[in-house]
């Protein structure tokens, strides 16, 4: 038993010393065989590679070859072109040598003319003072007088032709002018018709009865003089049945007397310290309704961010008046004015409104200020921050300075035509009639002028020019003159139409 386990025992080592042989002999062959593969490899490669390289080497001589048979052949154009630029600024060369010499002939030959012009020229001198002084022997002028005559002629000749030119231009603009400016101002007025009332200085209270007036009057006129001296207004209590009449330039103290004597009347109690109480209650009432007017305003032009004492002073012009038009109506109206024109011309709507609106602001305060109310009113607008535009538009729209903006000229001529309409404005009848003397005055005092005639209320004047001084082409500078003149010295609502007439009369017998 032994035995056989030594046996198989051994048979096990031999089997793995066999296999272990085996396999290293196996491991030995493969290694050999692999040398062998990758040493062919290796020489097919180095054989490929030789190959290869000789193959580019052969192309790159190729190209070298091509490359300079190509820069000898652009070398040979190259050098040929030289060649022909050569000949060619060779030949330009002789042509300018050419050209010299002939210019240097023309010089020499220009020359000679000029010493011969040089000469003749002094020959037309002489020949010209020898003619003058004929000449002045002749007319009997001087050089200097002939000179003055022909440029007094000339002069006369072209002021004709310009006038010719300027009446032709006018007519063609004011045709189309007009009838542009007449559909803007009538569209304008159509949708803005304003009512004017015409103020007066007089406020009249009514009476429950005449009893009444000896209360208000109070023992020995304490009661009237206590009124008179808190509001600053006259009353009188005359024969006029159940009424008393308050007088007073300012509206607005008017208006606070009338207030607070009607208080004082439904009250019962009339003595010193009530009326002080009920002057006191009419006043503050009136400042209120002063504020609601102005907002009012503002909201009807639909003029936004204007500064609160500003909306007061507009609300204070309800209670003034120029030529017994209302103030804050005819601001309301050259504001929808403004704004309606200025929007038919594309111009600046909000602007325009806004200057109309306060353009007459400085009415407000101008018997508390002295000074114009444009003054005033542009002082009052740069106290408050207002726009320049508009605080400029406010300046320019009496004139006194000139505008600047579409909006500015549209201010004034929206005031203008407010203040123009019939019946918006009453005059005193001194200033009225001293207007018309004045127009007359400045119309007879241009040359020419025989006789001058202001009609339709002073806003025409008619003159009557003398045909054999003035002809029909010298009517339209002296018809501007006129104009100009009245515009320089005359202050007046609107527009005044200058019409000139001329007439020529021949008057011939048969005998």
């Amino acid at each position: 038993m032994l035995v056989e386990v030594l046996k198989a025992f051994l048979f096990i080592i031999l089997g793995a010393v066999g296999g272990y042989l085996l396999r290293r002999y196996l491991s030995e062959s493969k290694i050999s065989n692999a040398k062998k593969t990758a040493t062919e490899m290796v020489e097919d490669a180095i054989k490929e590679a030789d190959r290869v390289k000789k193959e580019k080497v052969l192309e790159a001589k190729e190209e070298i070859l091509s490359k300079r048979n190509e820069l000898e052949n652009e070398v040979k154009e190259r050098r040929a072109e030289i060649l022909k630029q050569e000949k060619r600024i060779l030949h330009k060369e002789e042509n300018l040598d050419r050209k010299t010499e002939s210019i240097e002939k023309k010089e020499n030959t220009l020359d000679e003319k000029h010493k011969r012009l040089e000469t003749k020229e002094k020959e037309l001198d002489s020949l010209k003072q020898k003619q003058l002084s004929e000449l002045e022997k002749i007319s009997q002028l001087t050089f200097d007088e002939a000179r003055e005559l022909l440029l007094a002629d000339v002069e006369q000749r072209i002021s004709r032709e310009m006038a010719i030119l300027i009446k032709n231009k006018e007519s063609e603009a004011k045709a189309e002018s007009d009838k542009k400016a007449r559909e803007i101002i009538a569209y304008s007025i159509q949708k803005c018709a304003a009512d004017h009332v015409a103020e007066t200085t007089v406020s009249v209270v009514n009476l429950p009865s005449d009893e009444m007036k000896g209360r208000i009057i109070g023992r020995e006129g304490r009661n009237i003089r206590a009124l008179e001296t808190l509001t600053g207004v006259d009353l009188i209590i005359d024969d006029t049945p159940e009424a008393v009449i308050l007088s007073g330039f300012d509206p607005m103290k008017r208006e606070i007397a009338r207030n607070a004597l009607e208080k004082l009347i439904n009250d019962g109690r009339i003595h010193p310290a009530r009326i002080e109480e009920m002057v006191n209650v009419s006043r503050k009432e009136i400042e209120e309704k002063v504020k609601e007017m102005g907002e009012a305003a503002v909201f009807d032009t639909r003029v936004h961010k204007v500064h609160p004492e500003i909306v007061k002073l507009l609300g204070r012009l309800h209670f003034r008046t120029s030529y017994g038009q209302n103030v804050l109506k005819h601001s309301l109206e050259v504001a929808h004015l403004a704004g309606i024109m200025a929007d038919e011309l594309g111009a600046n709507t909000r602007i325009a409104r806004r200057a109309g609106l306060l353009h007459d602001i400085g009415k407000a305060v101008d018997h508390e200020i002295e000074g114009p109310h444009v003054t005033i009113g542009v002082d009052i607008l740069k106290r408050y921050k207002e726009n320049a535009d508009i605080i400029h538009a406010v300046e320019a729209h009496h004139g006194d300075v000139e505008p600047k903006t579409i909006e500015a000229v549209l201010v004034q001529a929206a005031d203008a035509v407010s203040a123009a309409r019939p019946g918006a404005r009453r005059e005193t009848l001194e200033s009225y009639i001293k207007r018309l003397e004045k127009l007359e005055e400045i119309a007879t005092s241009f040359p020419g002028v025989d006789k001058s005639f202001a009609i339709q209320a002073g806003r025409e004047v008619r003159i009557m020019v003398k045909s054999d001084e003035i002809d029909d082409i010298g009517m339209v500078l002296t018809a501007k003159e006129i104009a100009q003149r009245i515009e320089d010295e005359l202050e007046y609502p609107g527009q005044i139409k200058v019409n000139l007439i001329r007439e020529t009369r021949v008057t011939e017998y048969a005998k």
